[in-house]
C-alpha cells in the first residue's frame, strides 16, 4: 500500500502512526502541541524515534467530547499539515469525519484520511476520498453498545463502510480498516476486539489498531492516562500477533521497539516474519 511517499508492506510488518493532536482537549495530551511550533516540535520527535507516519486531529473524540465547527476544525488542521509536509518526509494522515475538513486537508497536504466514522457520518466524505485518490482508514463506531455478536457485528458494520467506499469509487487497496477501540464499545467488548483482531482480515483490507492509552488499559490497570504506557504495549504486541498492519500510538518510541522485538521472535520461530 502506497501512502504519501511511501510504500507500505502490509502483509509483513506492523507499522506504527504517531497520534499528533492539535487540541486543547483531548483525552490524553490536550493542549500539549496546539500551537505549531510545539506540533512541529513533536512531530520530528516521532520522527526520530520511527515513527512511519503521523495523524494529525484538530477535534477531540474522547467520550463526552465536544464538537466543533469545520471552519474551527481546519483553521487548526490545515497550517499544520502544510508545515510538516513541508518539513518533513513523513506521510501525513488528517483524522476527520468532515468532509469539508478533509477537502481542506488534503489541499493542504495530507497524504490519508483517518474516518472515525467509516464514511457513515458525513454523505459526502466518500465523494471527497474518491475525488482525491488517497488512501483512507475506516474505523468501526456505533452510537451505543448494543450487540448480539460483537465481531459479527463488527466485521458487518465495516463491510458496510466498505460498500459505501465501493459506491463511490475508492479502490480496495487504499482501505485500511480499524476495529474502533474505544468508541461505541463497553470494557468487555473493548477486550473481546482486541483478542479476536484476526478475525477482521478477513475483509480483505489491512487492519489498524488504535488502543493507545485508551479507558481499556486505564480501567484494566487501575490507572490514570499517563501511566498507560506498559498497557498499551501490550496491545500492541497483540497487533503484531494478530496480523495488524498499523498501530496507532502517543508513544512512538516505545512501541518501534516492542514491535521490533515481537517482530523479531516470530520471525526466529517461522524463518519469515508473521
Amino acid at each position: 500500500m502506497r501512502i504519501g511517499n511511501r510504500e507500505f508492506d502490509v502483509e509483513h510488518h506492523t507499522y506504527v502512526m504517531g497520534i499528533l493532536n492539535v487540541t486543547p482537549d483531548s483525552f490524553s495530551d490536550g493542549g500539549r502541541w496546539n500551537e505549531l511550533d510545539r506540533a512541529l516540535f513533536h512531530v520530528e520527535t516521532m520522527a526520530e524515534e520511527g515513527a512511519d507516519l503521523v495523524d494529525i486531529g484538530g477535534e477531540s473524540t474522547r467520550p463526552g467530547y465536544a464538537a466543533i465547527s469545520q471552519e474551527e476544525e481546519i483553521e487548526r488542521v490545515a497550517p499544520v499539515i502544510e508545515a510538516v509536509r513541508s518539513r518533513f518526509d513523513l506521510p501525513v494522515s488528517l483524522d476527520t469525519y468532515k468532509a469539508a475538513v478533509a477537502r481542506a486537508g488534503i489541499e493542504a497536504g495530507a497524504d490519508m484520511i483517518n474516518d472515525i466514522w467509516g464514511l457513515k457520518h458525513d454523505a459526502e466524505m466518500a465523494k471527497v476520498i474518491a475525488a482525491s485518490g488517497l488512501p483512507c482508514c475506516l474505523m468501526h463506531n456505533r452510537a451505543k453498545a448494543d450487540y448480539a455478536d460483537l465481531m459479527q457485528e463488527v466485521a458487518s458494520d465495516l463491510a458496510q463502510s466498505l460498500q459505501i467506499a465501493a459506491r463511490a469509487g475508492i479502490a480496495e487497496d487504499k482501505i485500511i480498516l480499524d476495529p474502533g477501540v474505544g468508541f461505541g464499545k463497553t470494557y468487555g467488548q473493548n477486550l473481546e476486539v482486541l483478542y479476536s483482531l484476526e478475525e477482521l482480515k478477513a475483509l480483505g483490507c489491512p487492519v489498524l489498531l488504535g488502543a493507545s492509552r485508551k479507558s481499556v488499559v486505564g480501567l484494566t490497570l487501575d490507572l490514570p492516562v499517563e501511566q498507560r504506557l506498559e498497557g498499551t504495549l501490550v496491545t500492541t504486541v497483540f497487533a503484531v500477533l494478530k496480523g495488524c498492519s498499523f498501530v496507532r500510538v502517543h508513544d512512538v518510541k516505545e512501541n518501534v521497539r516492542a514491535i521490533r522485538m515481537t517482530e523479531a521472535i516470530l520471525g526466529a520461530g517461522s524463518g519469515s516474519g508473521r
